[in-house]
C-alpha cells in the first residue's frame, strides 16, 4: 500500500520543481475553462453549505492537470489531502485502512482509479454512498461484518481510461469532467508563468516555439522549458531567444510538431520498414525495441491525433501526412483501407 499526505515532491529536484510550478488556485489555473467554472460552482456551494464537496471524477490523457486540480480543491476548501493510486491498493483492506483514517472534510485523491481491484471497488461503493465500510472479522462461516462509520470526505478520482471504470463506480461520482488538450496560446501562458517562477529570461517567440512543440500538454511544456533553460545555462545564454530555443529542442530531439525520438522511430518503422502498413502493434513494438504498452500508450495516441498514423482492423497504417512528415511520398495506389 502506498499513500501520501502532502505534496509529491519528496523525490528528486526535478519532481520538486514540477510541483512548485503547479498553480495553487483556480484563478491561476490556465485552460480547461469549462471544467474550472463547473468546479468553482461546486466548491462555492459546498463552502456556503458547510459540507464536504461531492465526489469528483477527472478523466483525460496524462499531464493535463488532474493531480493539480486535486491539490487546488484541497487548497480552496482548506482541507487536507491524502494521495494514493489504484495500482498501490492491492487489497480491500488497504483501502479500508486509508478510509478509516480520514478526517472530516478530507480529500482522498486516487490516481489511475480504473486500476483498483474488484474487492476494493466494491468497498468503495459503500464508502462513497453511505460513508461507511464493513470490516470483516474472522474467517469462514464464523466471519462477522462490523459496520464502521466514516467521516464525510471527498473522493477525487483521476483516470486516463474512463471507459474502464465500471458503471456502478462511475455513477457514484457527483461530478465528472473530461479534460481536453490545450491550445498553443494557453500553453504559452503556462510557459510564461513558469519562466517567471524559474527566473528564466525568455522572449515571446521562444515561448511560442516551445508551446508549439508541447503536444497540447502542460506537463510537457514545463519539461521542455526546463530543458531549454538547462541548455541556455550551459551555453551561457542570458536571454533565451527563438534561435537558442530551437537549438535546444533540436538537441533534445523534439521536432517542429512535438514528435520525440520514440514517435519518429515508430513512424519511420511504419513508413520505411513496412511500406506504410498495415502492421500489428506487437510487430511495430519489436521493430523499435520497445514494449507494446509503451508504443500503444505513449507514441500511438499522439501520432493518431496528429493524423500521421491510423488504426484499422488490419493493423496500424501511416497516413499521407505521415509519409509527408518524413519526406516520403505514399506508394502509388496506396490507401488506408487496402
Amino acid at each position: 500500500m502506498s499513500e501520501r499526505l502532502v505534496s509529491p515532491n519528496a523525490g528528486n529536484e526535478e519532481s520538486a520543481t514540477e510541483f512548485a510550478l503547479r498553480p495553487k488556485s483556480l484563478t491561476d489555473f490556465v485552460g480547461q475553462q469549462r471544467v474550472r467554472d463547473q468546479i468553482n460552482v461546486l466548491l462555492q456551494s459546498a463552502k456556503s453549505r458547510g459540507v464536504a464537496a461531492d465526489h469528483m471524477l477527472l478523466s483525460g490523457p496524462p499531464g493535463l492537470g488532474k493531480t493539480t486540480l486535486a491539490f487546488i480543491l484541497a487548497e480552496e476548501l482548506g482541507s487536507p489531502i491524502r494521495i494514493s493510486s489504484g495500482p498501490a491498493i492491492t487489497h480491500a483492506g488497504d483501502l479500508a485502512a486509508i478510509l478509516s483514517s480520514l478526517s472530516e472534510g478530507e480529500i482522498l485523491f486516487l490516481d489511475e482509479i480504473h486500476r483498483l481491484t474488484r474487492p476494493a471497488e466494491e468497498l468503495l461503493y459503500l464508502a462513497m454512498e453511505d460513508f461507511r465500510v464493513d470490516v470483516v472479522v474472522g474467517k469462514g462461516p464464523g466471519a462477522t461484518a462490523i459496520p464502521l462509520e466514516l467521516p464525510k470526505f471527498t473522493l477525487v478520482g483521476a483516470t486516463t481510461r474512463a471507459g474502464l471504470l465500471p458503471p456502478p463506480l462511475r455513477d457514484r461520482f457527483g461530478f465528472t469532467a473530461h479534460m481536453e488538450f490545450y491550445e498553443t496560446d494557453e500553453l504559452a501562458k503556462i510557459i510564461e508563468r513558469s519562466a517567471k517562477l524559474l527566473d528564466v529570461e525568455i522572449d515571446g517567440k521562444a515561448i511560442a516555439e516551445i508551446a508549439g512543440r508541447s503536444r497540447g500538454t502542460p506537463r510537457i511544456a514545463n519539461r521542455l522549458l526546463r530543458r531549454v533553460r538547462d541548455f541556455a545555462l550551459v551555453k551561457k545564454i542570458k536571454s533565451i531567444d527563438l534561435e537558442s530555443a530551437q537549438a535546444a529542442l533540436e538537441m533534445y530531439e523534439v521536432d517542429l510538431i512535438g514528435l520525440d525520438r520514440l514517435d519518429r522511430a515508430v513512424l519511420q518503422a511504419l513508413v520505411e520498414r513496412f511500406n506504410g502498413g498495415p502492421v500489428g502493434l506487437s510487430t511495430l513494438a519489436i521493430a523499435v525495441g520497445e514494449e507494446v504498452e509503451t508504443v500503444e500508450s505513449v507514441a500511438e495516441p499522439f501520432l493518431v491525433r496528429q493524423g500521421l498514423m491510423a488504426r484499422t482492423a488490419r493493423g496500424r497504417v501511416a497516413t499521407p501526412a505521415g509519409f509527408s512528415h518524413l519526406g516520403h511520398s505514399a506508394p502509388q495506389g496506396w490507401s488506408l483501407f487496402d
